[in-house]
């Protein structure tokens, strides 16, 4: 469920510009992001990171685009939030004691700490590779297909990522797993 309220306004993107065009779909994500905060504040009386994070580039982007008229603001919000989460998590080895990805993830999975750090350097390059593949998308094919892409590909590249890095994980887990289970006997 929280995924889709993650993709709630790129999914309404998607469909206002399918039915309308793009300025049309640009007004309807910056309404849609601003309910989605709206309702995590509302509801939760506190703002994911992410979404906040996701309201400003929105308003700051989607906004430039609809005054300019230039669909190409828009097309550069994936690639700067993308860009910013890679320095974040980069950013982490070097601020506090623990990768970011640890300290997302410590609760639900134990893992020696250099595949924590390898883990957090692979998010990174993955965030870094992603804001690189929109570029190229936005710059070298058609609007309707980077419309296309923002949806579909972009989710797909991630879903590819994730469960390569589960296959990965897996040998680490099972791992950690009988450590653990040998300490306990």
């Amino acid at each position: 469920m929280k995924f889709l309220h993650d993709l709630f306004p790129v999914i309404l993107f998607f469909i206002a510009y399918k039915m309308y065009d793009f300025y049309v779909a640009t007004a309807v994500i910056i309404v849609a992001t601003i309910v989605q905060v709206g309702y995590g504040w509302i509801k939760h009386h506190k703002v994911e990171r992410m979404h906040l994070i996701t309201l400003v580039l929105v308003l700051v982007f989607g906004g430039l685009t609809l005054y300019l008229k230039d669909p190409l603001f828009l097309k550069w919000k994936p690639t700067v939030v993308n860009w910013l989460f890679a320095i974040v998590f980069l950013g982490s080895h070097f601020i506090g004691k623990i990768p970011l990805v640890e300290r997302m993830m410590r609760n639900s999975v134990s893992l020696p700490s250099p595949i924590w750090f390898r883990l957090n350097i692979a998010w990174t390059l993955f965030f870094v590779v992603m804001g690189v593949v929109n570029l190229y998308v936005a710059f070298n094919y058609t609007e309707e297909t980077w419309v296309n892409f923002k949806l579909f590909g972009m989710m797909g590249m991630t879903f590819l990522f994730v469960i390569l890095q589960a296959f990965y994980l897996a040998r680490y887990i099972s791992e950690t797993d009988q450590a653990a289970t040998q300490e306990e006997s």
